[in-house]
């Protein structure tokens, strides 16, 4: 099995915290910038960062759903970390200063793909789709916290 990996970014009109402080809300914020790609969502456990336990189902293609239960971390300063109990997945957001009154969001998710030609296929199509789904969820916050 071979590691799959996405990264999408964006450049947000809003301070670090701020925009942090949006990606850590799971009881307010979280819910509303998920795109269409997200259902069932639910906060289990907190939903304000480190400890949260948050579930949702993510349809990455017509015929693909991930049922998710996440473990949120913050192993550093302007990282959230979001660790899948039913899979290898893993995703990392990352919001650092970009100059005056701008942040830069990171998004990077990893998973172990599957073996043989369907590897070959979710190595090659995966990391696309799920950079899109991120780069209307970035988008949504973005708009979020630009008001």
């Amino acid at each position: 099995m071979a590691q799959v990996e996405a990264t999408t970014e964006r450049i947000i009109a809003a301070d670090a915290e701020a925009v942090f402080d949006a990606l850590a809300d799971y009881k307010d914020v979280r819910g509303k910038v998920l795109t269409g790609h997200f259902s069932e969502y639910e906060v289990r456990e907190g939903g304000d960062g480190e400890g949260s336990l948050v579930h949702w189902k993510l349809q990455a293609t017509s015929k693909r759903v991930r049922d998710c239960l996440l473990e949120v971390s913050e192993p550093t300063d302007g990282q959230l970390v979001e660790k899948d109990r039913n899979s290898s997945m893993v995703t990392t957001w990352t919001v650092t200063p970009a100059g005056e009154g701008k942040s830069k969001a990171v998004v990077t998710t990893v998973w172990d793909g599957a073996g043989g030609i369907g590897g070959f296929f979710e190595r090659t199509f995966a990391p696309k789709g799920l950079g899109r789904i991120y780069d209307e969820l970035l988008q949504n916050l973005a708009t979020e916290v630009e008001k």
